[in-house]
């Protein structure tokens, strides 16, 4: 992907298109952001993440984004491994913690973003991922 002065966009701006994009494609599928790019640190380092905190009526989602450009060869879900699971774990424990309970339905879903140059980003919901 490049931008309008034709140079390429690095790692980041890619990941931050495809969490926007995934936080677009919820909202339309009726789904509302509780909270984007949450992060807990205990003692100065960081111990959780989650890229989107989102509910759909009563159920509570952690959403990883993983966004790769079409031609990859590698699919944006593989890209989420156990050491990022736990990561993601971490992060949905102590979101569940601030809220005081457990007994609500929640998952861990992952949003798979493809993009290509001068087409529409394509988005896959893997639910249940983890």
């Amino acid at each position: 992907m490049t931008g309008p002065d034709g140079k390429p966009h690095d790692g980041q701006w890619l990941g931050r298109y495809g969490e926007n994009v995934a936080a677009a494609w919820l909202r339309a599928h009726r789904c509302h952001i509780l909270a984007r790019n949450f992060r807990n640190k205990r003692r100065g380092r960081r111990t959780g993440e989650v890229d989107i905190i989102a509910r759909e009526q009563r159920l509570l989602m952690f959403v990883e984004v993983k966004t790769r450009h079409e031609s990859s060869k590698i699919r944006p879900f593989d890209a989420v491994t156990k050491a990022k699971q736990q990561l993601i774990e971490r992060g949905a424990n102590d979101w569940l913690r601030r809220l005081g309970t457990r007994n609500l339905p929640w998952r861990f879903d992952v949003i798979e973003v493809y993009v290509a140059e001068g087409k529409l980003p394509r988005v896959n919901r893997v639910r249940d991922a983890f």
